[in-house]
């Protein structure tokens, strides 16, 4: 090319002024350009296009895209963004995009293009919004300018047949705009036949059990050691805010945030950002034994003050967008499963279909997509690239979940993943993005998360001291101090910089937690959703127990509070005090707890002292789960419920949890039992003069706990686990000493209880619980195992369904309790069960245990079982275990469970039912 038609074509872009000013322009930079010219002549012409490629529909960036220069061979593949970037040698003219699905896309590049060194000269200004006609194609722009560099300025031809636009950041972005290929998929629709996929014979098939067979090697623990320094960002934004809202009298005073919205990040979308939180972590990986340890080196989100759990949120949030690791046979995302694209049933539940191969830095790649066999299963879609050497490991992906699967709230979600290959040939993830797109309808204002963890500095097999993991497996370290010290280190740290409306949240939401209406309306929605109402340093509730019934005590009125890590971090106090108007009595309980690790006594680890006192009233057998005995939604009871007891409490517990989540909790225990209602203590039915007033008994117990990697939604007062794949084991010892507190009775009980969630693929999950216990010593009925029963109508997940209150008792006994979730499995197979997104769980419980002769209640000495209207209600469980099964509909109105349960043993005893229906509510996706 001459330097005479390099001049030639700057000139077009000149603006028109005086000649005299035009000449000396034209003198100043020809001596520029002749030097240019020359020093092009003694190198190689290397030169770059930088862009992004989009769905021309959706607006959202296509990754795996195969951008090639038109008849040379080899390509590069666009990110997980959709970014690529092409080098070349000049000349050459047009760029073509491909990918399966759309239509190719063949965009003209003029060869006046410059070394890769020279990127820099022009200022190529956005287009103004008419400069685009309506097919497309973009207007000649004449306001490039010469700026005072010396490099020039890769230029698109103006005959680019698509959308193309410029970012402030990166001026030289073009962007593409893929039209989805219509065409082809009415041709695949009108076919009268179609050919009938199959594994057996096809190379996909084929190549993708080989990525399976060197899984363990890819994997993170193929390596004895690893270290890696890694950056999380987590983003929740408001998707599409309406109109009305933002200029409702109510929402004034908070139009700063309104304006603070990011119209770049998803092109037809105006995200509000409300949360942000950053982590940057140094992690460390032994593979023998294994070991997992991370140093927390910073940790940033933004806080909304008292009213919310900031620390609760964090996890709930970085629960529903998990980490990926796409070499596990199952992914969780927003508390579903989903099966792996490489999982090792793979080939069974997806199709794979290879589309071409590539060659990026000198590897082969084959581009190879999937796509469920039934749409309706909790399966991806989308594209993998796989390395043609000896490892078949998996360069990049992008996955989509299908809009036909049972998953509630969810428009969509997107997962892509680049990795890279190190010296070894090994490959390491480099990024990975998780997107979720949440509403409670399909159009409209809905909630829009952005999980972003990127990798860096990862060093393989070198040899990490023993040292760095001991103690917990998660360490903070001590965060900056000042603001200053805090913003320079991140700038300095981040591995990408943030938005212009993402650095702007901190200092949002600090504005917003210090308005008095703000906290008035976090105040009174913590009272409607939570149950309690802030009064300072401490809360009052739950609102669920200020009122309600039961046969003993009649209407019956509670308040109570709690204190808040405002009062105190290290003590917590708990308090209330009930009254009964049927039987006149006051009912009371005080607890006090010190935490003796200097932080909250609800945070990992445990470590804490608590001293309790209670008068209250019990239902004996009763075991609730994260919810109050006097709850008013529990008043309503079906049968006979008129046993009870009046209880007196003491405990003195120390906890202790360990950083492998091993725990222990010894403790002693004071209890003295009145009956109560028709419950009666006789021990000879003949002679009321033997009717006991009481019983009395001082216990020392232990309890010891493993839950090995266990997780937990973890509040300012609470801490609920979160099921996954390990077991959790407990082991309860009893000892009943007599002259103890006044006790009366000398004996052991020793129970064990493990729970498992067992995943089965496809089909679902299942919970499963297996107990078994043993009392040893001669005790009176209330002092055996009674087991747990439940008469209200709402269904319990931890209690028999169908049996009465006090039915059974047993002095050893094993149990074991099933629910199987199928998540949609089969009613998705059903188009109106499909449409209403219905779900099928199945479940049944056995108990099988007996009562030694010494504790039958016709042994001398022993209280007699009760009885109603004389006919005897309590019984031992004999020689045939008790059964109940049922099958339930869940995700009623995405909120409801209704289970039908029948019982199938001891189908004499009275005043029994033997079919019941039973509800649940539960929030789930």
């Amino acid at each position: 090319m001459s330097v005479t038609t390099i001049f030639c074509t700057k000139n077009l872009f000149l603006n028109k002024r005086d000649d005299m000013l035009k000449k000396e322009r034209i003198k100043r930079n020809w001596v520029v350009f002749v030097f240019l010219a020359v020093a092009l002549n003694g190198m190689a012409q290397t030169s770059i296009v930088k862009g992004v490629v989009r769905d021309a529909n959706t607006k959202m960036p296509l990754p795996s895209v195969t951008v090639t220069i038109k008849n040379v061979p080899g390509g590069v593949i666009s990110d997980s963004l959709g970014n690529f970037t092409v080098k070349y040698d000049n000349p050459f003219s047009q760029l073509v995009f491909t990918i399966v699905g759309y239509k190719s896309q063949t965009v003209k590049v003029k060869s006046r293009l410059y070394s890769e060194y020279l990127a820099d000269s022009f200022t190529l200004h956005r287009p103004a919004p008419d400069s685009t006609d309506t097919s497309g194609i973009i207007k000649p722009d004449t306001s490039l300018q010469l700026r005072d560099s010396s490099s020039l300025r890769n230029i698109i031809s103006d005959s680019v047949t698509v959308k193309s636009e410029l970012r402030a950041e990166d001026e030289n972005l073009v962007v593409v705009y893929l039209q989805p290929n219509s065409s082809l998929l009415k041709s695949v629709t009108i076919k009268s036949k179609r050919q009938k996929y199959r594994n057996k014979g096809n190379p996909a098939v084929d190549l993708i059990k080989r990525v399976i067979d060197n899984k363990p090697k890819n994997r993170m623990e193929a390596f004895e050691y690893s270290q890696y320094e890694k950056y999380e960002k987590m983003q929740i934004s408001i998707d599409n805010l309406s109109e009305k809202v933002k200029n409702s009298k109510l929402t004034k005073k908070y139009h700063f945030l309104f304006e603070n919205a990011d119209t770049n990040m998803i092109p037809g979308k105006a995200l509000l950002p409300v949360y942000l939180e950053e982590k940057i972590s140094h992690d460390f990986f032994r593979a023998n034994p294994q070991k997992h340890k991370t140093i927390v080196e910073a940790h940033k989100r933004v806080d909304f003050g008292e009213f919310v759990d900031m620390h609760g949120v964090s996890n709930y949030l970085n629960r529903l967008y998990a980490d990926v690791n796409i070499y596990d046979n199952n992914i969780p995302l927003f508390t579903n499963l989903f099966l792996s694209p490489i999982a090792d049933m793979a080939p069974t539940f997806y199709m794979f279909f290879i589309s071409d191969t590539v060659s990026e830095n000198g590897v082969k790649l084959v581009r190879l997509t999937f796509r469920p066999r039934n749409p309706n299963d909790f399966l991806f879609r989308g594209t993998l690239y796989i390395t043609l050497d000896s490892n078949y490991a998996v360069q990049k992906f992008t996955m989509f979940t299908s809009k036909n699967i049972n998953l509630n709230f969810v428009r969509e979600l997107r997962i892509t993943q680049d990795f890279v290959r190190r010296d070894d040939g090994h490959y390491f993830l480099l990024k990975s993005n998780v997107i979720g797109d949440l509403g409670i309808f399909k159009k409209g204002t809905g909630v829009f998360g952005q999980r972003t963890v990127s990798y860096k500095n990862f060093i393989a097999n070198e040899p990490i001291p023993d040292s760095v993991f001991k103690g917990l497996p998660v360490v903070e370290l001590q965060q900056p101090s000042s603001g200053q010290q805090q913003d320079t280190f991140w700038i300095s740290h981040r591995h990408d910089t943030l938005s212009t409306a993402e650095s702007k949240v901190y200092a949002n939401i600090d504005s917003l937690k210090n308005m008095p209406s703000f906290r008035r309306l976090m105040d009174w929605a913590t009272l409607l959703l939570a149950g309690y109402k802030q009064a300072g340093p401490v809360e009052i509730g739950p609102a669920s127990t200020f009122y309600s019934f039961n046969p003993v005590e009649g209407f019956r009125l509670r308040f109570g509070g709690r204190t808040t890590p405002k009062f105190s971090n290290r003590m917590y106090f708990e308090s209330y005090a009930a009254y009964g108007f049927k039987d006149q009595k006051w009912k009371y309980f005080f607890s006090s707890t010190y935490s003796l690790n200097n932080k909250s006594v609800y945070s990992f680890p445990l470590n804490y002292i608590r001293a309790s006192y209670q008068h209250e009233t019990k239902i004996p057998g009763q075991d609730l789960q994260f919810v109050q005995e006097d709850n008013f939604l529990l008043s309503f009871k079906r049968g006979n419920n008129d046993k009870w007891l009046y209880n007196d409490f003491f405990k003195l517990n120390y906890v202790y949890e360990f950083g492998n989540h091993f725990s222990y909790d010894i403790g002693l225990k004071y209890w003295k039992q009145y009956p109560a209602g028709s419950l009666k203590y006789i021990q000879d039915a003949d002679v009321d003069a033997d009717t006991l007033n009481n019983i009395t008994t001082g216990e020392a117990t232990l309890q010891l706990r493993w839950a090995p990697n266990e997780q937990f939604y973890q509040g300012k007062l609470y801490r609920i686990p979160i099921f996954n794949k390990y077991p959790v084991f407990t082991m309860r010892y009893i000892a009943g000493i007599k002259g103890l507190f006044g006790g009366n009775y000398n004996y052991q009980n020793l129970t064990l209880n493990i729970f498992k969630r067992f995943y089965v693929s496809q089909l679902g999950y299942s919970d499963v619980t297996v107990e078994g216990g043993y009392i040893f010593g001669k005790v009176p009925f209330p002092l055996l195992e009674i087991h747990h029963a439940n008469q209200t109508y709402a269904y319990q997940l931890n209690s028999y369904n169908l049996m009465n209150f006090l039915e059974f008792v047993s002095d050893h006994y094993v149990s074991v309790d099933w629910d199987h979730y199928f998540n949609g499995f089969f009613f998705n197979k059903i188009p109106l069960l499909k449409k209403l997104k219905l779900r099928e769980v199945i479940e049944g419980k056995m108990v099988y245990g007996g009562v030694r002769n010494e504790n039958l209640d016709n042994e001398s000495g022993q209280l007699k079982y009760p009885m109603t209207n004389g006919i005897t209600t309590t019984f031992p469980l004999g020689n045939q275990p008790y059964l109940e099964a049922g099958f339930g509909i869940a995700n009623i109105f995405k909120l409801v469970r209704v289970d039908l349960i029948k019982r199938f043993t001891y189908l004499d005893h009275p005043q029994i039912s033997t079919l019941g229906v039973r509800a649940r509510v539960k929030f789930d996706f």
